[in-house]
């Protein structure tokens, strides 16, 4: 049977954007021209801050005073399981070299980035998470010059908790400025700092346009849209706990999908009835934006078995993708297209987002269909080296002269001719395009 949608999303989260590229456009020129005093005039607008921006050493030792032990060992523990994960993709980036033809040997060699710039928000909630996830990734990853950058709250400053994640987790400096300028400072080095070579972290829609716009003269880790989740279960799942994580992904914004594809009807039902009274269920400040995400952008879609399912999953490719029903290995054998898989009942998206390991920088907006989340190799540069004997070259400097006069590159061609002529004097070479 085709798919049947029992709740179909009234809008998407690719909304016009062109007002806020303006924006974003006019305080990067800004800020690019007028340097310091402009990125801090931004600052006293936009953040209505006007304390330390660059956060000295006692800055940093008094916001951890104000962190509770328990977060503090929370935070630990959630560094330490991240710190384990990028090492262990670390260990798959290794530098090689082969000889691809005798006397010729050509070679992969991974250079980390110098400079990371790290965004972590800091308005409606204090994202102490993307702190850890960044930081460390880059730390573990070997970058010299690792920025954390986070807005300060009106006549507070960044949360101490912030604060104190970022500098746990390797920070070498923390700037208390947010929005665009913040990501401003970082690219062009201001206040003192490194220049980013890449610019990480999630953030609202102004600092995503300000990544985007800013990609080519840096990296980024990707350009991200609203956060997604996709549940894909079947009937053994628990229509509570599929309903709870739905609550749960559609509090992080108003227009956040979540989707529901099952092929068992009375589980889509009863889901439905319990995600509403789930919702009102949230405190004030999360029930907005969760009653908002479910009726605009939510959608309950009934497939007739689970390749159907999957199938659904993978033209969706969410940015979360969560797995509640039997035969956990055929699913992960089977699917294709996600920025993170959490297989069963017993680990969920809010898993990933805090403390199991991996990352929760992920791709959004069906952007996993071509790519993963951030991790070690985000920061770092895979290059090529080659070397030659004399011996080696020759047969690639022939190849090399003929396409490239074939091609019509009469200089490319020189440059192995003029090598031949000078490591084999008085030998014969047909190097023209049609020998």
């Amino acid at each position: 049977m085709p798919r049947e949608y029992l709740k179909k999303a009234t809008l998407t989260s690719k909304s016009d954007a062109s007002e806020t590229k303006k924006i974003v456009r006019e305080i990067l020129d800004d800020i690019e021209a007028g340097g310091d005093a402009k990125a801090l005039e931004y600052a006293a607008k936009f953040d209505q801050y006007d304390g330390e921006i660059i956060l000295s050493p006692e800055a940093i030792e008094a916001a951890a005073a104000l962190v509770p032990d328990k977060l503090r060992r929370d935070i630990q523990f959630a560094h330490d399981n991240v710190r384990r994960f990028a090492q262990a993709q670390l260990s798959t980036v290794a530098d090689f070299e082969i000889e691809v033809v005798p006397g010729l040997i050509a070679g992969q060699k991974a250079i980390p980035v110098s400079g990371a710039g790290c965004y972590v928000p800091g308005g409606r909630y204090s994202h102490i998470a993307s702190a850890i996830m960044t930081v460390t990734t880059a730390k573990v990853a070997g970058c010299k010059n690792i920025v954390a950058c986070s807005p300060p709250r009106p006549g507070v400053g960044v949360a101490p908790a912030i604060i104190y994640a970022a500098h746990v987790c390797g920070a070498d400096k923390i700037l208390a400025m947010g929005g665009v300028q913040g990501v401003a400072a970082m690219t062009f080095g201001l206040f003192g700092l490194p220049k980013a070579n890449i610019l990480v972290g999630p953030g609202n829609q102004f600092v995503a346009e300000a990544k985007r716009m800013l990609f080519g003269r840096v990296g980024i880790d990707m350009i991200a849209g609203p956060t997604d989740s996709l549940i894909l279960a079947d009937a053994s799942a628990d229509p509570m706990i599929v309903a709870t994580d739905l609550v749960g992904q559609a509090e992080h914004g108003y227009n956040s999908p979540v989707w529901l594809v099952t092929d068992d009807r009375p589980l889509a039902e009863e889901v439905m009835r319990l995600v509403p009274l789930l919702i009102d269920d949230l405190p004030e400040v999360n029930r907005d934006n969760a009653t908002a995400a479910w009726r605009d952008y939510a959608e309950v879609i009934l497939c007739a078995d689970r390749e159907e399912m999957a199938a659904c999953s993978d033209d969706y490719a969410p940015e979360h993708l969560t797995v509640q029903a039997d035969d956990l290995e055929w699913w992960l054998d089977r699917l294709s297209c996600y920025g993170s898989l959490f297989l069963g009942e017993e680990t969920t998206v809010a898993f990933g987002d805090k403390a199991s390991g991996t990352n929760h920088v992920l791709p959004t907006s069906g952007a996993a269909s071509y790519t993963g989340g951030l991790s070690v190799h985000k920061y770092m540069k895979i290059v090529t080296w080659q070397r030659a004997t004399r011996e080696g070259a020759k047969p690639v400097a022939e190849a090399t002269a003929r396409i490239a006069r074939l091609e019509g590159m009469e200089g490319h061609a020189r440059t192995a001719d003029i090598r031949l002529q000078k490591y084999f004097p008085g030998e014969n070479f047909d190097l023209s395009a049609d020998g």
